[in-house]
């Protein structure tokens, strides 16, 4: 994706994607709210996806068997959570437009514009 810079996180290191400075996906450190519900050991792999809106969300994490989730302290954000575990149960067709969606959410209009004309939905 175009303009893409990656930061670090200030506590951990982690890789943060932004877009003109927002981010889109990062890789999040363990919390709290994110754990083994055999163990309660929090989950170290949990990456964040930016979605449209939240019945894209909804969409994401309706259905028992998605990779992806969400927790109480992302309700009213407009992101999923999906443990890096769990990458391989998705296609890559189906990575690629939820990194994709990320980006779109969060680039500029113009910027988001200009991507989607030079590359029209197949």
């Amino acid at each position: 994706m175009p303009h893409v810079t990656v930061v670090r996180g200030p506590v951990a290191d982690n890789p943060v994607y932004q877009v003109g400075g927002k981010s889109f996906v990062f890789f999040r450190t363990p919390r709290p709210d994110a754990v083994d519900p055999e163990t309660g050991e929090r989950y170290r792999d949990v990456i964040i996806f930016w979605v449209p809106s939240e019945s894209d969300k909804q969409a994401l994490v309706q259905d028992p068997d998605s990779p992806f989730f969400t927790t109480p302290h992302f309700n009213g954000h407009t992101s999923v959570l999906l443990r890096a575990c769990r990458l391989r149960e998705l296609s890559l067709r189906e990575l690629t437009e939820v990194i994709q969606d990320a980006w779109l959410s969060r680039a500029s209009a113009t910027r988001a514009r200009r991507w989607l004309a030079e590359n029209p939905p197949k």
